[in-house]
């Protein structure tokens, strides 16, 4: 009995030591698992999101900006032509986008009644011309036959109601005549009327101008007033090209800071990689009170054909006029795209799904971009604001939105 219970306190003991020994054994096996993952970590290829920004072209101009505002493209001189007569468009010469000179006529409306009324206003003119010559010749045959009663009376040769007869019929002549000029001066203004009302039948344009729209066709009714939904009070609407200007919208509590004369740049959304230099014409003396602005016209320093009115404009109010080379643009990225690498400037290029490190040159500030005289292309996407862990070579992915 007591060999037995050795026996069973050895093996009891050695269970023990055996799980001393395993317990021994974990911490350097969850070490070893932590050295891997770790090691796994840093070995496995990381993915940055990022955003990212076009090398793409800035204009000088940005570093003396004052103050920018937004509106359109407005023709200071416009004209909807109409006409004072209501008749029927028989004959219509132009189109949008055709060119004219003052006095082209650019349509016709029906018009046989007034050409009417002017041949009838001619030939009254004609009659009444003839009615001056016969009053002129009864009056000269009138004053021959006074003034020989008038002598004959004198020396009672003939009765003196003959001699008063012939003055009656001087006077009745004096009058007639004075009676036929004055028709003949009516008549004159009947025919002026005529050719007036003529003239109402054609639409001529008031100053050189470019059709901007059309807005009647063949066999409408033109009325002046458009008095009904079938007829049109306008045929075209014509802008004098010359006269283009931006019309913008600047803050009541900013409007101090623009001045009439004062340089300008003017930017539209149809041309954007040109701009285009101008100068305040006017500020509209009188605000918006829905929007709190004041309406500020730019005029074009230089005019260019594809400026066309009611493109939508930009304008910045620059503090000082531009210098020749401040008017070109320059290659440049957004200022939060560079970086200090040792002694060199460098941006992180996204290239194939990798953050390519490069080396740049930089220019002068232009703003909140810089200027970039080596080292880039227009078109490369450069990485904003790069986390500092990132290294040349690390996979990275735009940030959605």
């Amino acid at each position: 009995m007591s060999d037995t219970l050795q026996n069973l306190r050895i093996a009891g003991d050695d269970k023990m030591a055996g799980a001393r020994r395993r317990r021994k054994k974990w911490p350097w096996i969850v070490a070893a698992l932590v050295v891997l993952a770790l090691a796994g970590w840093f070995m496995t290829p990381r993915t940055y999101v990022v955003e990212a920004a076009t090398v793409g072209l800035a204009y000088p101009s940005r570093t003396v900006t004052e103050l920018t505002a937004s509106g359109y493209i407005v023709a200071q001189r416009k004209a909807a032509l109409a006409t004072k007569a209501t008749a029927q468009l028989v004959w219509l010469g132009v189109e949008e986008g055709s060119r004219v000179k003052k006095g082209d006529i650019l349509a016709r409306l029906e018009s046989a009644d007034v050409e009417a009324a002017k041949k009838l206003a001619v030939h009254e003119l004609s009659a009444a011309r003839f009615q001056i010559a016969s009053a002129e010749a009864e009056l000269a045959d009138a004053t021959l036959q006074y003034n020989r009663m008038k002598k004959l009376s004198a020396g009672d040769y003939v009765a003196r109601s003959e001699h008063d007869a012939a003055k009656a019929r001087l006077d009745k002549a004096e009058a007639a005549l004075s009676q036929a000029k004055a028709s003949l001066a009516a008549r004159e203004q009947a025919l002026k009327k005529a050719e007036a009302e003529r003239g109402y039948t054609e639409l001529e344009a008031p100053f050189d101008a470019v059709v901007l729209t059309k807005n009647a066709d063949l066999g409408d009714i033109i009325s002046p007033l458009g008095a009904s939904s079938t007829s049109k009070a306008a045929v075209v609407t014509i802008a004098d090209m010359s006269s283009l200007a931006a019309e913008v919208d600047v803050s009541e509590s900013s409007i101090e800071k623009v001045k009439v004369g004062g340089p300008c740049e003017i930017i539209l959304d149809a041309i954007p990689g040109e701009r285009f230099p101008g100068v305040v014409h006017m500020i509209v003396p009188t605000a918006d009170r829905t929007k709190a602005t004041v309406l500020v016209k730019v005029r074009f320093t230089t005019l260019d054909p594809r400026v066309l009115p009611e493109m939508s404009a930009k304008t910045a109010f620059l503090t000082r006029p531009l210098t020749p080379d401040e008017t070109q643009p320059r290659l440049a990225v957004p200022a939060g795209a560079v970086i200090r690498r040792g002694e060199a400037d460098a941006v992180f290029v996204m290239r194939g799904g990798k953050a390519v490190l490069t080396p740049v040159t930089l220019g002068d500030p232009l703003g909140d971009m810089r200027a970039v005289a080596k080292g880039l292309t227009a078109g490369e996407k450069v990485i904003l604001s790069p986390p500092a862990e990132l290294r040349d070579g690390d996979a990275v992915a735009l940030a959605e939105g």
